[in-house]
C-alpha cells in the first residue's frame, strides 16, 4: 500500500478572494459587511424589523490596505509586494503580516482561498 502524499501548499503563492461585501469610511478605512443571519428563517422574520442587514467589521489602516488588494487575481506575494511599495516601513515584516491578517480573515470566513476552493 502507497501513502498518497498531500502536495504542501506555499501560503504566498494563494489567491485569496472575498466573501463578504464591504463599504469605505473615513480616511480610507474599510467595514466588511457581515449578514447579521445567515439563516433563512431568522432572515426572512427578523431582518425586515431591523435598520442594518448587516455588522459592520471596521479594519484599521494596514487592515483595509491589505482589504483592498484582494481582487480574487493577485496572488499574497503579489499583496505583499503591493503593500511594501504603499505602506512602507508601517507594513514590515510584510509576508509576516499579511499572511497572518489573511489567516484570521480565512478562519472567520470573511475570505477564501481560490486554490484550496477548487479542492473541496
Amino acid at each position: 500500500m502507497s501513502k498518497s502524499k498531500k502536495e504542501e501548499i506555499n501560503y504566498l503563492e494563494l489567491t485569496p478572494e472575498c466573501i463578504h461585501g464591504f463599504e469605505m469610511r473615513e480616511n480610507e478605512k474599510v467595514a466588511i459587511l457581515i449578514p447579521r443571519f445567515t439563516s433563512k428563517f431568522f432572515g426572512k422574520y427578523f431582518l425586515p424589523l431591523l435598520k442594518n442587514k448587516f455588522i459592520p467589521l471596521k479594519l484599521d489602516e494596514l487592515g483595509s490596505a491589505t482589504w483592498m488588494q484582494i481582487d480574487g487575481k493577485k496572488n499574497v506575494q503579489i499583496i505583499c509586494e503591493e503593500l511594501k511599495e504603499k505602506l512602507g516601513e508601517k507594513i514590515q515584516p510584510a509576508e509576516e503580516r499579511v499572511t497572518l491578517f489573511l489567516t484570521e480573515l480565512y478562519k472567520n470566513k470573511f475570505i477564501r482561498f481560490i486554490e484550496l476552493k477548487k479542492e473541496n
